[in-house]
């Protein structure tokens, strides 16, 4: 089962430095213009993971903070930190995705705006796992009027990035519902999927949400699916 408690229920953040290290300085010169940081947190273990790009929309240094839903707050606005984090729990409890704009304070104490999507992933029963996303400066967007080009661009990256998400989630699930059923590691069973997609010429999310589909008991498998699933799978122990 799922759990938020990595997600702070304050709206107070504050930095909190790797142990024993020494935070470093944030990156010289003025924050890049339409930086894209990807994120990732896992519920579970409490663990997140930041891309270099959004060390560099925060004004951070990999490796000088320890990532973390509470450092994601802490650089957000004071007016704007209660939503940001309410649509986090949200999203942790109820695997509702969201996009919200929002002010980002950076570490060297410029301001920039950033629209954060979130795309939570969730297991084969629908308990929410992990928050996924992207942070996206549209500091420049908001300087005047957007142009019908500049709002198309955006809608185009976001929803790519949403697809992508979204793609990962039904494959991550696939993998856990193939790992259950043949009792294989998790290598073994991304392998699996993929070979599938190769001999049946379907992508690897089309099989992986077929798998989830018929798990879940929405949808029966395809043919080919089935009989190569069959064939893969152990043989039943003898009657005795």
């Amino acid at each position: 089962m799922s759990t938020t408690s990595a997600l702070p229920r304050h709206a107070a953040a504050a930095p909190h430095p790797v142990a024993g290290r020494t935070p470093r300085p944030a990156p010289a010169g003025p924050p890049a213009s339409g930086v894209a940081g990807r994120f990732r947190g896992d519920l579970a273990t409490e663990q997140w993971w930041w891309s270099a790009e959004l060390h560099q929309l925060l004004g951070l240094v990999p490796g000088a903070v320890r990532p973390s839903v509470q450092q994601l707050l802490a650089h957000v606005h004071d007016d704007d930190r209660v939503a940001v984090r309410d649509a986090l729990l949200t999203a942790g409890s109820t695997g509702a995705p969201f996009a919200r704009e929002h002010r980002v304070l950076r570490s060297d104490g410029v301001q920039r705006t950033a629209l954060l999507v979130c795309e939570p992933e969730l297991d084969p029963a629908g308990a929410v796992t992990a928050l996924s996303g992207l942070l996206l400066d549209v500091t420049d967007g908001r300087s005047g009027a957007p142009d019908a080009e500049q709002v198309r661009h955006l809608e185009t990256e976001v929803e790519q990035l949403r697809s992508a998400m979204a793609s990962r989630a039904a494959i991550e699930q696939a993998k856990g519902v193939l790992m259950l059923l043949l009792g294989c590691g998790d290598q073994v069973a991304f392998d699996l999927l993929a070979h599938i997609s190769s001999h049946t010429h379907r992508k690897v999310r089309d099989v992986a949400v077929a798998i989830v589909e018929s798990a879940s008991g929405r949808t029966p498998l395809p043919d080919d699916v089935r009989e190569i699933l069959h064939d893969a799978s152990p043989p039943s122990p003898p009657a005795g």
